[in-house]
């Protein structure tokens, strides 16, 4: 243990105090109503430096760049896609596939979603489509709540997907090592069925309760498509911007084993679109999400108090023990106890801290360790559907939905997406504990 700057702690304080910091801060979180979640965790990252929990180098060390890095990269590209008109011209093609239909609006628009999700961040997945999708069910005479939420469900699982596609997966896939082919091998397949699972849940729900009734398909289609504005489109600048996206996701696949992190890659070629697209950085600049950048920064100060001070050493051994020796076990608590804890507080914290408890575990188990980083990824993305607050997606879908005057309140949120939760997360879980016990994963 270090000598503090400002306290001299006695070692046996050390431990107790970074939980009680960690505590604190995620109650800080939770009360984003009062305390925005960025300011919650940089609190907390001082308070760490303060106290001399750790000193101002050991905190910097404890941050995970290469997170950073991959955030920031895709939030360019994503960006520059957005001012292509790419987006624009995505959604309006994917009316015209809806024929008016409300059952075919409900998968396509979910089907987009998730596949959006999949390769980009799903908070700006949602921040473009949550208002398209407002704006085509008013106008085809539908009710807007239910289909946020399905947006809501289809972001979060088709995000469950790929290294890039949720925050825990980015998370997990920097503490792990693992590449962006080793989330499709063996997440995706699970993911998928959880995803199309859900959206069939949806439509069941959805037709119970009249939500996919009352309007003349035909009528409503071509009222929507006139009101719609056409797509401003740059060819030139999307066709930069979708060749330097392919080639960022054929270097995640062949990178890792190249060594090249998918940081790296990320802020690599954004930097090169950058470049070449007659753009004004600084303007892009502009839009990127630094509370986010931030939020995950403090967080990571924070947690590494937790791990500089052996409590994860602590719970990685409670675990150990708990688990019998037994991954199959280990899948089971570490799956569900996180989807369980991830429908009720953030899960990218809950994903940092556990990870690092993951990593502890890794001594004990060596190779055997695997199953549970991908038991870790379906828990945390899956289980962030549960409730209202579970993921940041929700919150932001949420907020869209109060500004257009369709609030989405907790208990009917609940309502369609806590069951389906419930079913696509033992699918998904249930699915992939059967694969690791015939030896498929």
């Amino acid at each position: 243990m270090h000598e503090s700057t400002l306290f001299n702690l006695p070692a046996a304080w050390q431990a107790p105090l970074a939980t009680g910091l960690f505590i604190a801060t995620y109650a800080l979180i939770l009360a984003e109503k009062y305390v925005h979640r960025t300011v919650a965790a940089l609190l907390g990252a001082c308070a760490v430096m303060l106290l001399g929990l750790l000193a101002p180098n050991q905190a910097w060390g404890a941050i995970d760049f290469n997170t950073l890095f991959l955030l920031f990269g895709m939030m360019n590209i994503v960006n520059v896609l957005s001012r292509s008109g790419f987006f624009d011209l995505v959604s309006r093609r994917a009316l015209l596939l809806t024929r008016g239909e409300p059952v075919r609006v409900l998968w396509i628009f979910s089907g987009l979603t998730a596949l959006f999700s999949a390769f980009l961040d799903n908070v700006t997945t949602v921040l473009f489509m949550a208002p398209l999708v407002v704006t085509v069910v008013t106008r085809l005479g539908l009710r807007p709540v239910p289909f946020l939420i399905a947006i809501i469900l289809a972001s979060n699982t088709g995000g469950t997907a790929t290294l890039v596609g949720d925050p825990p997966n980015i998370i997990i896939g920097s503490v792990a090592g693992k590449g962006f082919g080793d989330f499709l091998v063996n997440v995706a397949p699970f993911a998928v069925v959880a995803c199309v699972a859900g959206i069939a849940l949806m439509q069941v729900l959805m037709t119970r309760r009249g939500d996919l009734k009352g309007f003349a398909a035909a009528d409503r289609l071509q009222a929507a498509l006139q009101d719609a504005p056409t797509p401003v489109v740059n060819r030139r600048l999307m066709t930069q911007a979708l060749a330097v996206f392919a080639v960022t996701l054929l270097l995640f696949m062949v990178g890792h084993p190249l060594g090249l992190e998918a940081g790296l890659i990320a802020l690599t070629t954004s930097t090169f679109l950058l470049l070449i697209a007659d753009l004004d950085p600084v303007a892009l600049f502009e839009q990127v999400e630094w509370a986010t950048l931030l939020f995950f920064m403090g967080l990571f100060v924070v947690v590494g108090a937790l791990e500089h001070t052996g409590v994860f050493e602590q719970v990685a051994s409670a675990l150990t023990t708990a688990m019998g020796g037994d991954v199959g076990t280990g899948i089971l608590l570490i799956g569900l106890g996180s989807a369980l804890i991830s429908g009720f507080v953030d899960n990218i914290p809950f994903t940092i801290s556990m990870a690092s408890v993951l990593r502890e575990l890794e001594g004990t188990l060596g190779a055997r360790i695997d199953p549970l980083w991908w038991a870790l990824s379906l828990g945390a993305c899956l289980g962030g559907n549960l409730t209202l607050i579970g993921a940041s997606a929700n919150i932001v879908v949420a907020d869209i939905a109060a500004r257009e005057g369709h609030p989405i309140s907790f208990g009917g949120f609940m309502r369609y997406a806590t069951p389906i939760t419930v079913i696509t997360v033992l699918l998904a879980i249930g699915l992939f504990y059967g694969a690791n016990r015939l030896g498929v994963m």
